[in-house]
């Protein structure tokens, strides 16, 4: 499997606020982008693979979401977590 218990720690321990930190806003949006450019690259090569599309969607929808809350919490969190992670907002 592409995401397991290992990469799961890496994840939180850099983004979260301590290594068991899996419910802060920046963890949960460093994992979404990280499962977003996973299937993302599944489907340049399954372009017909329409389950994993749709779950693309809704991901995107939900990183979305997360990004938003933390925009109007706390605008300083919400441009560190966009500047680590490389995105484009």
């Amino acid at each position: 499997m592409y995401l397991d218990q290992n990469k799961k720690q890496e994840i939180f321990t850099q983004f979260g606020q301590s290594a068991t930190d899996t419910g802060s806003a920046e963890s949960q949006i460093a994992l979404f982008t990280y499962r977003i450019k996973h299937l993302t690259e599944h489907l340049k090569k399954n372009h017909k693979d329409y389950g994993t599309a749709r779950s693309l969607t809704m991901l995107v929808g939900r990183r979305r979401k997360m990004l938003k809350y933390l925009y109007n919490k706390d605008i300083n969190r919400y441009r560190a977590i966009v500047k680590a992670l490389g995105l484009r907002k």
